[in-house]
């Protein structure tokens, strides 16, 4: 009996998976500095190296493999455009500033379930969004201006990723309504490893990575990439996108003291404080949905 007690529910199950995902990705920025590629061939390592431990893992699923939906290979779409324009946005700003901007998609996330899907937010998550914005700035702006090569480019560049990465998010969504998580993340690589690379020879990067720590670096991106994004998926088919969103924030305050750690990048009380806003604000976002499926059964009766 004491065991069934301390067991979690799905639902905290399912954000315990989200919550270390997200810690997993906040290396993500600090790999793509390691990889000695341009940017965009860094992504195209990452979703190259983790295809053979996708497979098998998609292989393992119901249904195996399978054949990919619309959404699947929408998913890949938007998130090679991600890619490519967050892995530049690191170089060009800090780490912080690249992954803070670019994780505004709660907001894009919330908007677009609110007025499209008529899925109108509780009023604790439209708190919880406010204060999560509010510490995404913080450690926006707490950052030290010389971080990187040319920071207001790389700060214009990792802002739209915030567009790409909800299209990805609500693609993802869309898609495990028919199909496990590791085979929705699968087929979103594929389709978007030769896109990458694409954009890579295009813009004249270095593909090879010069040493064994630069191919060192792109396999842990790989590794990264299947169970940091697998975990990702496997949440959004058990928890609102918008929730999700919201709770990933929790990367960009992995990916500031990552920075601040290996890299030596400033990380100043107005980040600290960012960063405990952002904590807060994920906190708020669980309760707001554990007190709305109270008013929607009273609603139905």
């Amino acid at each position: 009996m004491s065991a069934l007690a301390q067991r979690p529910s799905p639902r905290a199950f399912a954000l315990i998976v989200l919550l270390i995902a997200a810690c997993v990705l906040g290396l993500a920025p600090i790999l793509v500095r390691l990889t000695e590629t341009g940017p965009a061939a860094a992504g195209f390592w990452r979703f190259l190296l983790a295809l053979p431990l996708l497979t098998l893992l998609a292989a393992r699923e119901k249904g195996g493999v399978g054949t990919p939906s619309k959404w699947a290979l929408l998913a890949g779409l938007f998130f090679a455009l991600d890619l490519s324009f967050w892995h530049y946005g690191i170089v060009m700003t800090s780490v912080a500033n690249a992954t803070v901007l670019c994780n505004l998609t709660p907001v894009v996330v919330t908007l677009f379930g609110w007025f499209v899907l008529k899925e109108r937010p509780h009023r604790l998550f439209l708190i919880a969004l406010a204060l999560a914005m509010g510490g995404a700035f913080a450690m926006a702006a707490g950052a030290d201006g010389g971080q990187g090569t040319n920071p207001p480019l790389g700060d214009v560049f990792s802002l739209s990723v915030a567009i790409w990465y909800s299209g990805y998010f609500l693609a993802v969504k869309a898609a495990r309504a028919t199909a496990g998580a590791m085979r929705v993340t699968f087929w979103a690589t594929l389709l978007g490893a030769p896109l990458l690379l694409i954009v890579a020879l295009a813009l004249g990067e270095d593909i090879m990575p010069a040493s064994a720590a630069g191919w060192g670096a792109c396999i842990a991106m790989g590794i990264m990439h299947v169970f940091g994004q697998g975990g990702v998926a496997w949440a959004l088919g058990r928890l609102p996108a918008s929730v999700t969103a919201v709770t990933i924030l929790v990367q960009p305050v992995v990916a500031g003291l990552l920075g601040w750690w290996v890299f030596g990048e400033t990380l100043t009380p107005i980040q600290a404080l960012g960063g405990a806003l952002v904590l807060g604000a994920v906190v708020l976002a669980q309760r707001s949905q554990r007190a709305k499926p109270t008013s929607a059964e009273a609603q139905t009766g």
